[in-house]
């Protein structure tokens, strides 16, 4: 309490205190009440006015039973109660529970900490509810109304302990359990209700549940989260899906069945699996103004609710690749990878080759600097075939000068001379760019890969304290337009690593002009893009660079320009009376046909 609210309790006080010594009136003779008589709370205002309406009536104990009753039935029983938090528990994770409905209050992740160093709570009872709703003789209850008695067992498994928390209730006309198992080192938590007897009470099929969901913000970047948090479903079909990663408000009703449904974060899910299928989904999921609310994601489904049981299962955990591709079909899709043209980098080299290096190296800094050892070790002969086919470039670049004094003003013809002159001299001008876009897909995969890699977070680097954030070497006491307000050092040394290998490339090719400047374009627009991206990003593509430099360096000490040209010249003698080839003759005839109707 401050000091202001202090003051009004004393002087409201004072006021009633004044009020009563001269002006209260006598005492009035009291009124029996009838029997039967509800008691009614007034408000002072009312009496003074000549208002009798009650705001508040406290009925009695056999209103309450008979207000259950009617509206319970023989559920009734079931309806009031002690509210109890009972838990489940493993090394991984921590689950309260409320013993009113049997219900999720709060999920903990044991292993992870919030944005301020506190146990990082998944779920909480004040963001995130579910209802569980069913048809029952008396019209439409919520299970959640319903206090049942907690009781928490274990077992032992082969995988090693199960915990078992078992809600129950009964009566004489049957009983209702509620049942929990959470397996030791396991973020999956198997749920299954189930209704013994009490004929005619349940009419319906299904259960409807609704759940809502207030995803707290874990990270230091609320925009990169933002654009990595959604709502994703797989169908039973085998079709994976998700709402999108817009701010603006999202709605989708799914007529197809689903199997899962996932409240994905950038590093971690909340997700609801299905035994059989769900039926008729609804999924809702908007951006609100709150700056510690990431997103706010909802969504109602019916439950098959056959024999008076249903089943299902839920996983609380972080967004692992491996892990959550055993939880159940297509789970793992809450990681993205990346578009199928580089996902499958992902999926089967980048993710097995960290998991690999993770048994031998803590500093996750050296694990970086490993794989793009490996990778650059194994794309070595296309990067040597690179370096070749641009130096063959530009020991012919004399001949192609020729070629431009004689036909520069002559397009087509200019073109076809070139192919001659390279047929002949046994030079390819895709040579030196192809082993280069094979390369592309590794590249672009890291873009994927690095923020959503768990495994960074929380891990520091030199001056980088987290790498799966940027690294705010220096904090600007302003906002540059798309750059942002702070400095990111590792993407610095990136900018500047690339435009000195950009520098030292264009040495060995043979463009000119504005494609030539290009390569120094560029890197300064990725450091605007890549400033607010992970770390571990940044590092990666700079160490890249870095390798990369090298190991052209090292293949111009053993490959000069006078052994290239002596190659070439061979090829040129090889290829005197070599006939053209299908492919070249068909080229050179549609040049003469595109020149011959240019000229008509």
């Amino acid at each position: 309490m401050d000091r202001n609210q202090a003051t009004g309790l004393i002087l409201f006080a004072a006021v009633i205190l004044i009020y009563s010594i001269f002006f209260a009136e006598g005492p009035e003779v009291p009124v029996q009440p009838e029997e039967n008589q509800t008691t009614a709370s007034v408000d002072p205002g009312q009496q003074e006015s000549g208002m009798a309406e009650p705001i508040a009536v406290i009925p009695s104990p056999e209103e309450v039973s008979s207000a259950l009753s009617a509206r319970y039935g023989v559920l009734a029983v079931f309806a009031q109660g002690e509210e109890e938090f009972p838990t489940l528990e493993n090394e991984k994770v921590k689950i309260t529970f409320s013993s009113k409905g049997g219900t999720i209050q709060e999920v903990i992740l044991k292993e992870f900490t919030g944005l301020n160093g506190e146990p990082l709570d998944l779920l909480s009872p004040e963001r995130s509810q579910m209802d569980f709703k069913v048809e029952t003789s008396r019209g439409e209850i919520s299970l959640n109304d319903l206090y049942l008695k907690p009781t928490l067992t274990s077992e032992a498994t082969d995988e090693g302990t199960r915990q078992i928390l078992t809600f129950s209730g009964a009566t004489e006309s049957g009983a209702l359990n509620l049942r929990y198992t959470l397996d030791e080192g396991k973020y999956e938590v198997q749920k299954e209700f189930t209704v013994d007897r009490y004929p005619g009470v349940f009419t319906g099929s299904e259960v409807t549940m609704s759940w809502v969901d207030q995803v707290k913000a874990h990270e230091k970047d609320l925009a990169e989260s933002r654009r990595k948090t959604q709502i994703n479903y797989y169908l039973s079909s085998g079709d994976y899906d998700n709402l999108g990663v817009s701010d603006d408000t999202e709605t989708e009703v799914i007529a197809e069945p689903v199997k899962w449904i996932g409240f994905s974060q950038r590093f971690f899910t909340a997700g609801i699996i299905a035994d059989s299928a769900f039926q008729s989904v609804a999924l809702t999921q908007s951006t609100p103004a709150d700056s510690s609310t990431v997103r706010t994601m909802q969504t109602e489904l019916q439950i098959p609710f056959e024999n008076g049981s249903y089943r299902l299962s839920y996983y609380f955990g972080p967004d692992s690749y491996k892990g959550l591709k055993k939880v159940t079909e297509g789970f793992e899709e809450n990681v993205d990878m990346g578009y199928f043209f580089v996902s499958w980098v992902n999926k089967y080299i980048i993710v097995n080759l960290f998991a690999f290096l993770e048994k031998f190296f803590s500093n996750y800094g050296v694990i970086i600097i490993l794989i793009v050892l490996i990778i650059k070790l194994a794309l070595f002969p296309l990067t040597y075939k690179s370096y070749i086919g641009m130096a063959k470039m530009r020991v012919i670049k004399p001949e192609i000068d020729e070629l431009k004094e004689k036909y520069g003003d002559d397009a087509t013809k200019m073109q076809q001379e070139q192919m001659k002159l390279f047929s002949k001299l046994g030079v390819s001008p895709i040579s030196g760019c192809l082993p280069l876009l094979l390369q592309m897909p590794f590249l672009f995969a890291m873009f994927f890969f690095f923020p959503n890699a768990i495994e960074l977070r929380g891990e520091s680097f030199l001056w980088a304290k987290d790498l799966s954030t940027y690294d705010e070497f220096i904090k600007l006491p302003f906002t540059i337009p798309f750059y942002g307000s702070h400095v990111s050092l590792f993407t610095l040394l990136m900018t500047v690593s690339q435009i000195a290998y950009t520098h030292f490339n264009n040495q060995l090719t043979t463009a000119t002009g504005p494609m030539k400047n290009i390569g120094y374009i560029m890197p300064v627009m990725f450091m605007f893009v890549l400033n607010s991206y992970p770390a571990g990003l940044s590092f990666y593509y700079f160490v890249s660079n870095m390798v990369t430099f090298g190991q052209q360096a090292l293949i111009k000490l053993f490959v000069d320009d006078d052994k290239i040209r002596k190659k070439v010249e061979e090829s040129k003698i090889k290829n005197a009376n070599k006939k053209k080839s299908k492919f070249q003759q068909k080229l050179e005839d549609a040049m003469k046909a595109a020149e011959a109707n240019k000229k008509k």
